[in-house]
């Protein structure tokens, strides 16, 4: 999977870390510049990543004379609704990022990529990818992002669709979905494409998986800071302990692998406006 070498320069910048356990967790935050924070190069950090998100690697082979085409197919098939304040897409794009740029996870489904019309709404995972540990085995690292204004409703959605997306019919559905669409370059293909055999227990389906859950919402913390100290990271690590809370209480923890991963926003809708700014420049 060549296309998958080269990805943006890293963005967003990792506060906070926990690995090993369960969930793992961390804080990406976009930082700030000339004391505001950076809303508008955030937006713009998406817009790199969007040909990836949006396109199959056999249509990521991209020059100086088809790159306006490219990136206008992939701005068109992620949406083009004027409504666009209820959206989530910045928030699986920014998910997509971080879990290929920290984690060194390769998509094997580009979801936009098999809507039907542009402003479908895809009853799936927001993020198929998988990723291959040194020590040999498959994971298969599914996401739900959530992009709200309030960030107790986001966790508190974010859980719901986890617990739903659990449930036996629906797993079933996913896997004879999902396994034709893994392009047959992807490492290890055999032994990934096994997970999505119908005669594979979903068992199995389920102890491959990392249940990636990422919370982008506005943050009092963010909104009221300047620049990155150690009291706006002690503040944001507040914040993220309620998250990590409402987490453990669910009891997902229990019988999945979680990555919890939280992306604070000074302002939620000031941020998707930017966005869609940029994705509607491009169509």
């Amino acid at each position: 999977m060549t296309a998958y070498a080269n990805k943006p320069k890293r963005f967003l910048e990792r506060l906070y870390f926990k690995d090993g356990g369960n969930p793992v967790a961390g804080i990406c935050c976009a930082g700030f510049e000339m004391n505001a924070w950076r809303c508008v190069p955030f937006a713009e950090h998406l817009i790199e990543w969007l040909p990836e998100y949006a396109l199959p690697e056999d249509e990521l082979a991209v020059n100086h004379g088809n790159m306006y085409v490219k990136l206008k197919q992939a701005a068109i098939r992620v949406y083009t609704s004027e409504k666009y304040k209820k959206r989530g897409e910045a928030g699986e794009i920014a998910l997509h990022a971080i879990c290929r740029d920290y984690f060194g996870t390769l998509p094997i489904s580009n979801r936009v990529f098999y809507k039907s019309a542009s402003n479908d709404v895809v009853k799936a995972f927001d993020m198929v990818h998988a990723r291959f540990p040194n020590n040999g085995g498959v994971e298969l690292w599914l996401g739900e992002s959530k992009l709200y204004m309030d960030t107790k409703e986001a966790i508190a959605e974010a859980l719901k669709s986890v617990s739903e997306h659990l449930e036996q019919g629906f797993l079933k559905e996913q896997k004879l979905i999902l396994g034709p669409q893994i392009p047959k370059t992807t490492p290890r293909y055999d032994e990934l494409i096994q997970l999505f055999e119908p005669q594979t227990s979903l068992d199995k389906f389920v102890s491959s998986g990392v249940f990636v859950i990422g919370i982008l919402s506005t943050s009092a913390a963010c909104a009221a800071a300047t620049q990155v100290t150690t009291g706006y990271k002690a503040a944001l690590d507040k914040e993220f302990s309620e998250i990590t809370k409402r987490l453990n209480k669910s009891g997902l923890t229990k019988n999945i692998r979680v990555v919890l991963v939280y992306i604070p926003l000074a302002d939620k809708d000031g941020f998707v406006t930017a966005f869609d700014s940029k994705l509607k420049g491009l169509q």
